[in-house]
């Protein structure tokens, strides 16, 4: 099931056209995308470091969910209805991109671990709450929190750059898999 045909009567609504063409809109969108994920990151990659023992370790982790988590939930909103935009503005080279598809693994992924946490190991939060050293779900945890979020920023930078774009062909074939293109035969090697 491809969403191809989505993505192509997306880019051709106002909406996703005048974002996309926009010369102060589109570039506002992008930098409180980016502004609003160094909150949300900064703060993230400070809980995942107390999850492992490596900072604030004298820290309970309720204290640290009291007055940084409103802030890291507000700015994880704001990042996602941002992104959402992004997409919205282009979204058939966005559904193309393999930067883009693997970034939208790794979101899943980081939200699925965040999930299994908070469902999990948080609700056991009383037991190590002032623990130097968490249990090893809780740094298992923050240890997949880092490397996933690590790959959606990278990703997300990748996104950008047009190496793998459907629309220069001949591509390898596991890349226009990958990416989804949708080339004759003859632009397969």
């Amino acid at each position: 099931m491809s969403l191809l045909p989505f993505c192509e009567w997306l880019a051709k609504t106002p909406g996703s056209i005048a974002l996309h063409e926009s010369v102060y809109s589109y570039p506002l969108v992008e930098s409180a995308h980016v502004l609003t994920l160094c909150v949300f990151l900064g703060i993230a990659v400070m809980f995942d470091l107390r999850l492992l023992g490596v900072t604030l370790t004298n820290v309970p982790m309720t204290q640290l969910k009291q007055r940084l988590g409103p802030w890291m939930t507000g700015g994880f909103i704001v990042m996602v209805i941002t992104g959402a935009m992004l997409f919205y503005a282009v979204p058939v080279r966005s559904y193309l991109s393999i930067w883009f598809r693997m970034k939208a693994v790794a979101l899943v992924l980081a939200g699925l671990n965040a999930f299994v946490f908070h469902r999990t190991i948080d609700r056991r939060l009383e037991e190590w709450d002032t623990d130097p050293l968490p249990p090893p779900a809780a740094r298992f945890a923050g240890a997949r929190s880092l490397v996933l979020w690590a790959v959606i920023v990278v990703a997300g930078r990748m996104i950008a750059y047009d190496w793998f774009d459907c629309d220069k062909q001949p591509q390898p074939r596991i890349v226009n898999a990958l990416a989804g293109c949708v080339v004759a035969a003859e632009g397969l090697r």
